[in-house]
């Protein structure tokens, strides 16, 4: 993308090969505070999959139900509730979820039910940990001069999202279910041998005896629970005195509750040394995405493309072509924060010149980044690193997943557009 983004520059813009990479230089390093929001959204996501308390949860969940069928929709529907709280934590929860049902109930087709912990993906656009209506609700974001600060009961928590969840999440489990086979011998179960233990240990009594002073509080339940409660109670006077959701208090509240359900600060750092190894593409890409949004920028290329989405929208479509377009360009930038950090300023421009809506336009964006995850192989690495399968085995059942999703998508777009 950067290589294509440059050339686009020097062909269409006429800029010179010396000006243009500058352009890229100089932009690389523009979202090191939102690389850093991006990368704790996953972090902490992991570690609160990891508690004691969640993994009891699932344990209770799991054992409440015994067909292969309610296996697929509760699974579907524990990884939906998931991504809606946090994508790093829906990602994870999912395939542990479909884990513990694969190895508790017979018959139970293995890559079928990690599709469907995979497929919660087709809400994070429209849950609490959605880039796009993150980053444009939060103070000092890099739209800010062109869009001011757009709250989420503009988006998320607007009557047509709230709608279009409500439907992605009565009928996705139910379509994944469908999927599972009839004939038993088309089949595939869980191989047990291929898995380590990944139940969450229980609590270790830590004998603090001959233990140094900072070594004890290291390990003390009072500091890990006293330190959690200390986050929440900063939330509770936040929202008291009329403070908004945005990015940081989404990152703020997912980490103290990691704490505060680890309660033993060794506990939680252990945990979130194994969370951090899921970041490293965030750390490398974002840098990119921000050197590409510089030539986009300085050389007027966004402008040219925004040129293109005039030239074929109208006030009323605009927002349904942001979604294709989103789902295209998540193909080449499988990262909501990375796509729209380039897309934004193209479909923002487009949007002032057409005098359409900002807040639909973003979110046209977000769930056709959200719509094409749900068959990005990218985002497909961790689970199968964790289900032990390969990409041949999910992406048949995913692509028809993606499908009524897209269906779902589509039809939420052009009736916002046109009715509201």
């Amino acid at each position: 993308m950067t290589v294509v983004t440059i050339i686009l520059a020097i062909v269409v813009k006429g800029e010179g090969v010396i000006t243009t990479v500058g352009y890229w230089g100089d932009g690389f390093w523009d979202l090191l505070e939102f690389t850093t929001q991006m990368a704790m959204i996953l972090a902490a996501g992991y570690v609160l999959t990891q508690t004691p308390i969640v993994n009891n949860l699932l344990n209770k969940i799991v054992s409440n139900f015994k067909t292969p069928k309610m296996a697929i929709i509760v699974t579907t529907f524990v990884s939906s509730i998931g991504f809606l709280i946090n994508w790093g934590f829906g990602l994870i929860i999912g395939g542990i979820i479909a884990q513990k049902f694969s190895t508790k109930i017979k018959n139970v087709h293995y890559p079928l039910i990690i599709s469907a912990g995979f497929s919660g993906w087709a809400f994070y656009g429209l849950g609490l940990s959605g880039s796009v209506p993150l980053v444009i609700s939060t103070p000092n974001h890099f739209l800010e001069d062109d869009i001011d600060i757009i709250p989420l009961s503009e988006t998320i928590f607007s009557t047509p999202m709230l709608l279009t969840t409500l439907a992605l999440l009565i009928t996705l489990p139910f379509i994944n279910a469908l999927l599972h086979p009839k004939n038993s011998k088309e089949i595939i179960e869980i191989n047990i041998s291929d898995f380590s233990d990944r139940e969450t240990q229980e609590d270790e009594k830590v004998n603090t005896k001959n233990l140094s002073w900072a070594s004890r509080l290291y390990h003390s339940k009072f500091v890990g629970i006293f330190t959690g409660l200390l986050g929440v109670f900063y939330l509770i006077i936040h929202f008291y005195k009329g403070g908004t959701l945005d990015i940081n208090i989404v990152n703020f509240l997912m980490i103290f509750l990691g704490i505060l359900f680890m309660q033993r600060p060794s506990a939680y750092l252990n945990a979130l040394g194994a969370g951090i190894k899921l970041i490293t593409g965030i750390m490398l890409q974002y840098p990119f995405y921000a050197g590409i949004m510089g030539v986009l920028a300085a050389s007027g290329l966004v402008f040219s493309f925004s040129d293109f989405f005039v030239a074929i929208s109208s006030i009323e479509t605009l927002p349904f072509w942001s979604l294709i377009s989103g789902f295209i360009v998540n193909i080449l930038a499988p990262s909501g924060g990375g796509q729209w950090s380039v897309q934004g300023p193209i479909m923002v421009q487009a949007a002032h010149d057409i005098g359409t809506s900002i807040p639909k336009t973003a979110m046209g964006v977000q769930l056709g980044d959200a719509w094409n995850t749900v068959i990005q192989p990218f985002w497909l690495i961790p689970i199968l690193a964790l289900s032990k399968l390969s990409l041949k085995h999910v992406m048949g059942h995913l692509i028809i997943i993606s499908v009524w999703v897209g269906v779902i998508f589509v039809t939420s777009f052009l009736l916002w557009g046109y009715v509201s």
